[in-house]
């Protein structure tokens, strides 16, 4: 997914206890959905091409999990990979998407106390410690709460249930939608032609891909980060007339 938002003027654990509570109110809402989700809806496509709505639950359960290694790992200084491999990783989501809607429910009530209960443990030092992604990138583990927010967020849209980018919480949509647009001011956007962003309701404003806009795009800060995310195809989006929006490259 993203990188976090550490504000590294607080101290890590007030960073990580913030972004915790964040994470308990997001899966609470997801359960909520989740509990609502029908008998043969799970078994239908969510918005992932190729997934459905079990393999996006099973894959937020099994996600928590791998957190739990990563926190782990920090807490006793030993290095606990996020997942034992890729092949691994994809057999479970696989194996797990077929299950009826009250065992994903149960599993992902479990995987998340799981989750908060390992983050529980967690001396206040151990926040610095660098942890590393399943892509090999390290971070610290204060990050960890933030991903683990990202991933609720983005995949309870995906679920294609009533849960939309316009529930994205203010705060996590502002965040992410600067990392977003700095990724894609990056390496990620080479071969992107520039586009200034303009977010009506924050008053943020960013520059993707390389050389000078010939392009503004504007609209609320959270129909922007859908486009940025690749969930949605930016209808609505205002934009310098007689342009289109660009193909925006997938950012994983």
């Amino acid at each position: 997914m993203t990188d976090a938002q550490t504000e590294p003027a607080a101290p890590l654990p007030a960073v990580a206890a913030r972004r915790l509570a964040e994470v308990e109110e997001s899966t609470r809402l997801l359960l909520r959905t989740v509990a609502g989700i029908g008998a043969e809806a799970v078994a239908g496509p969510s918005a992932l091409p190729g997934w459905t709505r079990g393999h996006v639950l099973t894959h937020l359960a099994r996600n928590a999990d791998s957190l739990v290694n990563l926190l782990d790992g920090a807490r006793t200084g030993t290095d606990i990979p996020q997942y034992p491999s890729q092949e691994a990783r994809d057999r479970d989501i696989e194996e797990g998407a077929p299950r009826p809607v009250d065992e994903q429910l149960a599993d992902l009530r479990a995987s998340h106390a799981r989750f908060g209960a390992a983050a529980a443990l967690l001396p206040d030092g151990a926040w610095a410690a660098e942890v590393k992604h399943r892509s090999g990138i390290l971070f610290p583990a204060a990050e960890l709460p933030w991903r683990r927010l990202a991933e609720v967020e983005y995949h309870h849209v995906d679920l294609d249930a009533g849960y939309t980018p316009a529930h994205w919480p203010e705060e996590f949509a502002a965040v992410e939608f600067r990392q977003l647009a700095a990724k894609l001011a990056g390496p990620a956007g080479a071969g992107l032609p520039a586009v200034e962003l303009l977010a009506e309701d924050t008053d943020a404003r960013a520059v993707i891909g390389t050389g000078t806009p010939a392009l503004t795009v504007e609209g609320p800060v959270r129909a922007l980060l859908a486009w940025l995310s690749g969930r949605s195809d930016g209808a609505g989006l205002r934009r310098t007339p007689g342009t289109d929006l660009p193909v925006l490259p997938p950012l994983g």
